[in-house]
């Protein structure tokens, strides 16, 4: 069951007059009216949501009484959903590597061993969301750390700004240095004080967070199992097949089981709403066993180009049905900006020297940050979206926010053309308003 948001935190009913973007439910298409109305208020639950969406000549005679706020020539699209990022990682972006395991080794695990601190912990949460939402971004699943300091610092950060957001504790009790690596029997019981303290409050939601099967444990990943199976509703998130040493070394350690995805399958981990970042590696067994079992990948592309990773493969996972969606990574990945990340998707897409390559529509990469997202999520008809009953969660979108993207749309003649001049030359200038739950941030 969804949680309700806190009543004392919604607007009464408002419209937004502006160039209005969304998804269809079924076929994912984008839905566009030039000159759109979004009209949202609170449901019968008290949640401030989509009331309507739509044509503003249709629908503005149904509100009479409505204040409505002109926002044109601004568009107003679905709050993008980051799939995979770390917040621990804020202050790692642009550290200079050879690749996963030694920039893990000297950057990261250094760093984030500082967030057994809860009030260094708290500091980067909060510059963390407001990086965010600078960005456009109302959902994000994220990593903390091995430190349960850091899962509280976190939810109670993005609590306070009503946020929809899931993360999770870091499970790593091998293979890491002193500092981060934690103790696999402790590791488990904070798992599940913090599921008990946190999921389902307010718009919160708890990840089960193997950090990759290499760093943990035989015992400690079949606890994790066994946390999933006694609390189904809880997400599960990691890593697999991002990098091909990484991939030997999972295949040394778990000799018995099929492949590195396997490993997680073999363990209780393989199920709807578990999320895997990356997923380059894989074969077409392991792509179709994700699909079959409702798993999605997190779609990484600045943060596998900046560590050599690899690409994904698109057309491999459409034709095993794969679910997925597109993530930044902070910090491996380069960029909290949703627009960097959906641009380096299409660059990844038309690499065509180690896989088919194929051009990805402006409308799917925009898919892929909101509502296919949150499909991975199993969050569709809930956030990533503007369909009535959506959850009040939007950006505001200025496309003269610079001079050069101001003479490409003005150029635009079609969604597509208006859409890929914002993939391409946006950033967070184009960012004009961050609405979450109905309220500015």
């Amino acid at each position: 069951m969804l949680p309700r948001a806190p009543s004392d935190k919604l607007a009464p009913m408002k419209a937004y007059r502006a160039r209005l973007l969304r998804f269809d439910d079924a076929s994912g298409q984008p839905l566009y009216d030039d000159d759109g109305l979004l009209v949202i208020g609170p449901d019968a639950q008290g949640r401030a949501v989509v009331r309507a969406a739509g044509a503003h000549a249709a629908l503005i005679d149904r509100y009479p009484g409505v204040a409505v706020e002109d926002l044109r020539p601004f568009l107003i699209a679905p709050g993008f959903v980051d799939l995979h990022i770390h917040y621990p990682q804020t202050d790692v972006i642009g550290a200079p590597a050879a690749g996963l395991l030694p920039w893990l080794e000297n950057y990261t695990f250094p760093h984030e061993a500082r967030f057994a601190d809860p009030v260094y912990a708290r500091g980067v949460a909060e510059f963390f969301l407001d990086e965010l939402a600078r960005n456009g971004v109302t959902t994000a699943l994220t990593f903390a750390t091995s430190h349960p300091s850091s899962v509280n610092a976190m939810f109670e950060a993005a609590q306070a700004r009503g946020l929809r957001f899931i993360t999770g504790k870091v499970l790593q009790d091998r293979h890491s240095p002193d500092g981060v690596r934690d103790e696999t029997e402790q590791s488990l019981i904070d798992t599940e004080a913090l599921i008990q303290r946190w999921h389902g409050v307010d718009r919160l939601g708890y990840a089960i967070t193997p950090r990759f099967a290499p760093t943990s444990t035989p015992a400690q990943l079949r606890g994790a199992g066994e946390l999933a199976a006694k609390y189904p509703s809880v997400w599960i998130q990691s890593h697999v097949a991002e990098n091909l040493d990484e991939v030997r070394w999972a295949a040394e350690l778990f000799p018995d089981s099929r492949s590195y995805l396997g490993v997680y399958d073999d363990f209780g981990l393989l199920r709807e709403c578990a999320i895997y970042a990356h997923c380059i590696h894989l074969d077409r067994a392991d792509r179709e066993h994700m699909a079959r079992a409702g798993a999605a990948a997190a779609v990484s592309p600045t943060s596998n180009q900046f560590l050599g990773s690899g690409f994904f493969d698109y057309q491999a996972a459409d034709a095993a049905g794969m679910r997925y969606g597109l993530a930044s990574d902070v910090g491996g990945g380069t960029s909290f900006s949703p627009f960097r990340t959906m641009l380096a998707a299409y660059v990844v897409g038309r690499e065509g020297q180690t896989k088919p390559g194929l051009s990805l529509t402006p409308g799917q990469l925009w898919w892929q940050h909101t509502a296919g997202a949150a499909r991975a999520l199993g969050l569709d008809g809930v956030v990533g979206n503007l369909l009535p009953g959506c959850e009040a969660d939007f950006v505001v979108l200025d496309p003269q926010a610079t001079p050069l993207l101001a003479r490409k749309t003005a150029q635009a003649d079609s969604l597509d053309e208006l859409l890929f001049a914002l993939i391409v030359l946006g950033d967070d200038r184009v960012v004009q308003r961050t609405v979450v739950a109905g309220q500015s941030r």
